[in-house]
């Protein structure tokens, strides 16, 4: 359409599937095309079979980064979600050790995590002066301080009855449950995240907080929401962890916090918040999680597998910056 001035101006938006292929999403699938063929080449045991078998491990931590995405988004920070994962995972075993229904050990594990939540969150909206990484840096300590103090001496509880967890933790052929769950919730939250009223409010407080309590958005509800959330999700991870390894110690969920941080961070979710989608941060999940396991399998070390995940965090806060530093020099 041309304008006044004779100009033409282009109102048609961008395709989709073209923002897709050539955005950020798109070379996050073509790494995960390489991570799979790296790890092929590198383990002999790294197949199918294999990997749908290991996955469960790795995966409980995605529910985390589900709902990190959101707190990043906004532009702040939970680091206590491991800790809620290590409180919730050794109440699980002990409430199931008390013979409680399987059912109520769920509720129970989720209702452990979504207290831990809930915790944080009144603190954050009743003191909104208060920096989110101080807070969740003190219950993160106070959270584990707890389940430390509850397994006592030995430092670790099993499960007694295992006959529930290893229901939930059961196949489809040779799909496991839990990746039917963690796509179901990828969806869910990246249908909320992208596309509702509500996760345009989320954008607009990581944009600009004020503007956006002026333009009549409940910030402080939706925060409130968002953080309980967070403890939802790692009671989840618990029973699923749990449901691993049949038990619980005082080092479970250590660096969950970080991990998802780097999921989602990896995938294009800015740290400062009110740029990224859901997309990118499910990718790089499974990216993270194929690269764990076919590195496990050649029984690497975990702080090499940290190493080269850091490698990659810092590639994917350095590499858009670089693209826009070469965008410029082409122009000019």
């Amino acid at each position: 359409m041309a304008g006044k001035s004779g100009r033409s101006i282009n109102n048609v938006p961008e395709s989709p599937i073209k923002k897709l292929l050539f955005g950020w999403e798109g070379i996050l699938i073509l790494v995960f095309i390489g991570v799979n063929i790296f790890c092929k080449w590198f383990s002999e045991y790294y197949n199918m079979f294999n990997l749908l078998r290991q996955m469960p491990v790795y995966l409980a931590e995605v529910f985390l980064m589900l709902v990190m995405a959101f707190i990043l988004v906004m532009g702040e920070i939970d680091i206590s979600v491991g800790s809620t994962v290590c409180l919730a995972a050794t109440m699980a075993c002990i409430i199931s050790n008390a013979g409680t229904p399987f059912p109520l050990v769920i509720l129970a594990t989720l209702a452990v995590g979504t207290c831990c939540g809930l915790i944080n969150a009144f603190i954050l909206t009743r003191f909104p002066e208060l920096p989110p990484m101080i807070v969740t840096l003190a219950t993160q300590i106070i959270f584990r301080g707890i389940a430390e103090i509850v397994l006592g001496s030995g430092g670790s509880v099993s499960v007694a009855n295992t006959a529930g967890f290893k229901a939930i933790s059961g196949k489809i052929g040779t799909v496991p449950y839990i990746l039917f769950l963690v796509l179901i919730l990828a969806v869910v939250a990246g249908i909320i995240l992208g596309r509702s009223t509500f996760g345009r409010k989320v954008y607009a407080i990581g944009t600009n907080r004020l503007a956006a309590r002026y333009s009549g958005v409940a910030v402080e509800k939706i925060r409130f929401i968002i953080y309980t959330l967070m403890g939802t999700a790692a009671g989840l991870c618990a029973l699923f962890m749990v449901a691993s390894s049949y038990g619980a110690n005082t080092t479970t969920g250590t660096g969950f916090e970080m991990d998802a941080i780097a999921m989602a961070v990896f995938g294009g979710i800015s740290s400062t918040g009110g740029k990224g989608n859901m997309i990118g941060g499910v990718i790089s999940a499974f990216i993270i999680v194929c690269l764990r396991i076919g590195l496990g399998q050649r029984n690497v070390n975990g702080q090499v597998i940290l190493l080269i995940i850091g490698v990659l965090l810092i590639a994917a806060v350095a590499l858009p910056n670089i693209f826009g530093q070469l965008r410029k020099a082409v122009k000019k």
